[in-house]
């Protein structure tokens, strides 16, 4: 009985010490009667443990929560955001990633655009310079002699051809523009005009949307065909019929500048419709187009390249927007008798579309960098690639005229555009009178004066981005070629692809890729003619070996034996070549350098 009392006393004893732990604590088994979760710390309210509300509720034991109980847990609960720091900061950055958008992109776009008015400048002030001069090298042949290498009166090279590359794309580029505007002036603006102004407003807003896409196609496919008439009109020939195949090419390209600044035409009268409208309901449906661009590109996914791809056609589009509102504005201004106070009446107008051109890209820039993780130092990034271009178009030995490249990398075909202002130009001011000529000789030193000191700018702004990108080693390294299979000789094209800095032969002086040239100073340096057209005669036999009896091969000898390990290692080397030669073809765009124009619409997904 003594023993079974004692164990009754202490049983007691225990569950009072059970007791009194549990009303010091009792915090600790509130998870077991699910009162306030599974976790075993106090109730948070504003940043401090509130026990005597644990208290409250473990005496109460209400059958079903209550509403009071409910709401004042709601109203009394609290949280630390400092719990998930790293989300909360990334959040920050991103808005602070959309604020810097605007003045990142704006630069891009004004140094985009000013590369775009120097290739239009171009056209106008130094390519009939350049034409003339290729003119006067023909007409002075016969004093140096055809075909001749130095001439014997006054002591000049004049290579192995009539004309230099330069010079025969230049010409090319200076009579598809003279035919191109010979047909232009049959082709009645007035009555394209009319003819669009009695469509109903539905069938222009798709006949514009219809347009846009047009163009796109035609500047895509558009360089391709210059780019075939120049290499089919300057690759080395061996016979003279083989020059016959530049006339189909030539033909071609006349046909598409043609068809291409009538498209821009019909573009210009549309948006000149819009203008004149009474209600501008057209010209409010035209600027929503624009938006409706943010909804077929903010929710795709972009990687850099794509989005360098998508910033190069945002950067053509707006100036050809510019050119437009310039050729509408001359036809308006035109009508009105070129006066001074209708132009405020077309201004408001003007400063709309400009506006909303510059916010959807904005807005569209913004959201793809959003959605895509992308910062916004990538379009510095984008901003030294398209000055490398212009850097190494000025290069001694260039591949490439600068006005071309930028066609390459933004789409931007100064050619059709040209043709079309000047056409406008031409029926909207009558020339009449020795002042006319004399204002139309000033306006031309003007445009000369313009395009140089822009590509002075250009060319210093250049400079720096390419310096601050780190990109200065790259102007000196040579052009890739293309890779060719085994077993097949390179072809023509890719023997003559790029000439050396010199005219000697590449094993004799091999150029190191971080090494600059001798003359790199000379930036602007007219490049040396060609050596390497022409195979070089072939060597006459040594006069030890007889030609009538074969020389006798020396006696074969055996090979040393390899063990296992090494016949491994020599062929592990091998296959090194050929591995990183196929992964460095598979890579996709890894360099903002190897991107060419857009395809389509400007967002080729590799």
């Amino acid at each position: 009985m003594a023993d079974v009392s004692g164990t009754e006393l202490s049983e007691e004893k225990e569950a009072e010490i059970e007791l009194k732990k549990r009303q010091k604590r009792p915090w600790e088994d509130l998870h077991k009667s699910a009162k306030i979760g599974l976790t075993p710390e106090l109730p948070e309210t504003l940043g401090f443990y509130d026990i005597s509300a644990v208290r409250r509720e473990q005496r109460e034991q209400p059958a079903d929560p209550s509403l009071t109980r409910f709401i004042s847990a709601e109203l009394t609960r609290g949280y630390f955001l400092e719990h998930n720091e790293a989300k909360y900061t990334e959040r920050r950055e991103r808005v602070y990633t959309c604020m810097r958008i605007p003045k990142e992109l704006e630069k891009l776009m004004t140094f985009g655009f000013f590369l775009c008015a120097d290739a239009f400048l171009y056209v106008f002030t130094l390519l009939p310079l350049r034409v003339l001069l290729a003119v006067l090298r023909l007409l002075t042949l016969p004093c140096c002699g055809f075909r001749a290498r130095t001439c014997p009166y006054c002591r000049r090279s004049s290579g192995s051809r009539l004309l230099q590359p330069a010079q025969v794309c230049d010409v090319l580029k200076g009579l598809i523009m003279v035919l191109c505007f010979s047909m232009m002036h049959y082709v009645d603006y007035s009555m394209m005009y009319h003819l669009i102004r009695g469509q109903s407003v539905i069938k222009l807003y798709i006949i514009y949307n219809m347009l846009e896409v047009a163009d796109r196609l035609f500047s895509s496919f558009g360089q391709d065909i210059l780019d075939a008439l120049y290499w089919t009109a300057t690759e080395p020939k061996n016979r003279k019929r083989d020059s016959i195949g530049v006339i189909p090419h030539f033909l071609m390209a006349v046909f598409y500048v043609f068809l291409h600044a009538i498209l821009i035409m019909v573009q210009a009268s549309t948006l000149n419709v819009a203008f004149n409208s009474h209600n501008k309901s057209l010209l409010t449906i035209m600027m929503s187009n624009n938006f409706v661009e943010i909804k077929g590109s903010v929710f795709k996914k972009f990687e850099k390249n794509n989005l360098f791809q998508m910033s190069n056609s945002d950067i053509k589009e707006r100036f050809t927007s510019y050119v437009l509102l310039l050729i509408v504005c001359l036809r308006n201004m035109e009508q009105f008798s070129w006066n001074p106070d209708h132009l405020w009446v077309l201004f408001p107008d003007v400063f709309m579309v400009v506006t909303s051109e510059v916010a959807v890209d904005i807005i569209k820039h913004a959201f793809i960098t959003k959605f895509n993780d992308i910062t916004a130092d990538v379009y510095s990034e984008y901003r030294a690639s398209l000055a490398f271009d212009l850097v190494s178009s000025r290069q001694k030995n260039a591949c490439t005229d600068y006005s071309d490249s930028v066609a390459r990398r933004m789409g931007f075909i100064p050619l059709p555009l040209a043709v079309l202002l000047i056409r406008v130009v031409m029926s909207s001011v009558k020339v009449q009178g020795a002042l006319s000529y004399t204002c139309v000789f000033l306006c031309y030193l003007g445009l000369v004066t313009l395009k140089v000191l822009n590509s002075i700018v250009l060319l210093g702004k250049s400079c720096v981005y390419v310096k601050r990108a780190n990109m200065e080693d790259k102007l000196f390294e040579r052009p890739p070629t293309a890779p060719s299979s085994a077993g097949k000789t390179p072809s023509r094209a890719d023997q003559t692809r790029c000439p050396t800095p010199s005219g000697e032969s590449k094993m004799e002086q091999p150029v190191t890729p971080f090494s600059p040239p001798p003359s790199s100073s000379t930036v602007t340096a007219q490049p040396t003619p060609r050596t390497d057209l022409f195979p070089p005669p072939p060597a006459d036999p040594s006069p030890a070996a007889p030609a009538s009896r074969p020389p006798t091969p020396p006696p074969e000898q055996p090979a040393p034996s390899l063990s296992k390990e090494e016949e491994e290692e020599e062929e592990e080397e091998e296959e090194e070549p050929q591995e990183t030669s196929e992964l460095k073809h598979r890579t996709p765009d890894k360099d903002l350098l190897e991107i060419d124009r857009f395809t389509i619409c400007g967002n080729r997904i590799d």
